[in-house]
């Protein structure tokens, strides 16, 4: 999900099931994406129905996409992808003349979208802490404070 206004990409590794199953972005109700990237734009993004939310980041100057196309995995951590097919990352950054920085939200996501980037002069490339309810080892606090990064590149 992006258009020729975006300035900041947010990439995820791969959909887990929950998300697969609703056709959406961070569909599990645990995982803290919608909470964090709301942080980021100033406005509350988890009562708003998908589409809102959606509309809200575009609006913003914020697209989504995913490091993996596809892969094998059973459940939904990050750590049981195999045989993962990378999404062409650095075809899209390429076709987005607005686009400032991209947020990898987790390490899996940070490992497979710089492993297809060459070094673009004009991009910044931040990794994230994951948004998934999985990755504990930071407060949700802490978490914000890490993604509040991506406002500046909005403005």
């Amino acid at each position: 999900m992006v258009n020729a206004q975006t300035r900041v990409l947010v990439c995820g590794s791969l959909p887990g099931e929950a998300s697969l199953a609703a056709q959406r972005y961070y569909a599990h109700p645990a995982n803290q994406f919608w909470r964090l990237i709301g942080g980021v734009i100033g406005q509350d993004l988890v009562p708003l129905d998908y589409p809102a939310r959606l509309d809200a980041l575009l609006r913003a100057g914020i697209g989504l996409w995913d490091t993996v196309a596809s892969a094998t995995r059973a459940g939904s951590l990050d750590t049981a992808i195999r045989a993962a097919q990378l999404a062409p990352l650095a075809q899209l950054a390429a076709r987005l003349p607005a686009l400032r920085a991209i947020g990898f939200n987790g390490a899996t996501a940070a490992r497979h979208g710089r492993a297809q980037m060459a070094d673009l002069p004009d991009i910044s490339f931040i990794q994230l802490p994951s948004s998934s309810p999985a990755y504990c080892a930071v407060t949700l606090a802490q978490k914000q404070q890490a993604w509040s990064c991506l406002q500046t590149f909005l403005d």
